[in-house]
């Protein structure tokens, strides 16, 4: 965050606007706390877009992005819709790039041909990652991670009760709060009346993408309060929610999770100078297809500060770098090899 606050300042204190384009809700509202309270001693001007606000405040926040008188911009898909007007945008910088499909990014390409662009995430997808390794896009890896942080303790292991109900007692007593990743909708009160059933005396909330939007903000940020020590949701927390206060994360059925997906999901703990655990929850590793146990050994491997370039290339691996040209995610680059496959492009 703190380098996406300076990428945007230098752009406002050039006179032109930037613009934070991020894939949920969530993190477009958290964003916009940050940087309101980063920059809030500079002569700069901070608003987002998503689903919280209501059309008249959308309108009106459209109007002023036009006038000029918004210098940053948050927002989610919105901000690459038609309506979308910039009086000078400078700048745009893409969170989570991976969380953002082709179509998004043709939209977004369009623009960069005047604007100057900034992608980030932990994990490129691999046809991201094989641009940046054919040298089509420039490459900057953070390697150092924040004062004081430490790995984050990962464990895969099979859905039992004693087991959950330990681990949830072990982060609470510790003054903690637990993530449980159930990607089911449907399922997910009757997984929160089977934790709830478990921890008796444990408060717990669920959240999910399909809630009304200030039902979700009000719980999300009731958990962030600490009104609640076990948050039951879907993966909307994966993408940049912080929260140092979590740390202990536990994925169900975390073998139907992508490689990018567990590591962005593990790292919503950890996110302060304390211990964490990811426990990802799945059926007998000799059950599972060869894909699938691939994905959750490089997770328990790969474990150390810093990993997600290591666990990217080993997805590149795994799954090839697609069309290069078109929208396809997958390709046959392990069974050609980098060479060959850089050849041909």
């Amino acid at each position: 965050s703190s380098d996406v606050c300076s990428s945007d300042l230098k752009s406002c204190c050039d006179g032109k606007q930037a613009a934070v384009v991020v894939p949920t809700t969530i993190l477009a509202y958290q964003h916009y706390k940050t940087f309101k309270d980063r920059l809030k001693d500079f002569p700069v001007t901070v608003d987002f877009i998503n689903r919280f606000k209501t059309s008249k405040e959308k309108k009106e926040t459209l109007k002023k992005l036009e006038e000029g008188k918004i210098d940053i911009i948050i927002g989610t898909h919105a901000l690459l819709g038609k309506d979308v007007k910039f009086k000078d945008l400078g700048v745009m910088i893409i969170d989570e790039e991976q969380k953002f499909g082709v179509s998004a990014k043709e939209k977004l390409k369009q623009l960069r041909t005047t604007v100057d662009s900034l992608t980030l995430t932990a994990t490129p997808i691999p046809r991201t990652l094989q641009f940046s390794l054919m040298g089509a896009r420039d490459l900057s890896i953070i390697n150092t991670p924040p004062p004081n942080r430490q790995p984050i303790q990962t464990e895969v292991s099979v859905f039992n009760e004693d087991n959950i109900r330990d681990i949830i007692y072990y982060e609470t007593e510790r003054g903690g709060q637990v993530f449980f990743i159930h990607n089911r909708v449907n399922g997910l009160a009757e997984m929160k009346s089977f934790i709830q059933g478990l921890c008796p005396d444990i408060s717990i909330a669920y959240a999910h993408g399909q809630m009304e939007g200030d039902r979700l903000e009000d719980t999300i940020l009731d958990f962030m309060d600490k009104k609640y020590d076990v948050l039951v949701c879907t993966n909307i927390v994966e993408s940049g929610v912080d929260i140092p206060n979590v740390n202990t994360i536990i994925v169900n059925n975390a073998h139907q999770f992508g490689l990018s997906d567990l590591h962005q999901l593990r790292g919503r703990v950890g996110r302060s100078n304390k211990k964490a655990f990811c426990y990802l929850l799945a059926p007998p590793m000799s059950t599972l297809p060869p894909d699938s146990r691939k994905r959750l050994n490089t997770l328990e491997q790969y474990s150390d500060l810093g990993s997600g370039f290591q666990i990217a290339m080993r997805d590149l691996d795994i799954r090839g770098a697609g069309n290069l040209l078109g929208g396809e995610q997958s390709g046959f680059i392990s069974e050609i090899g980098f060479e060959i496959g850089r050849a041909h492009v």
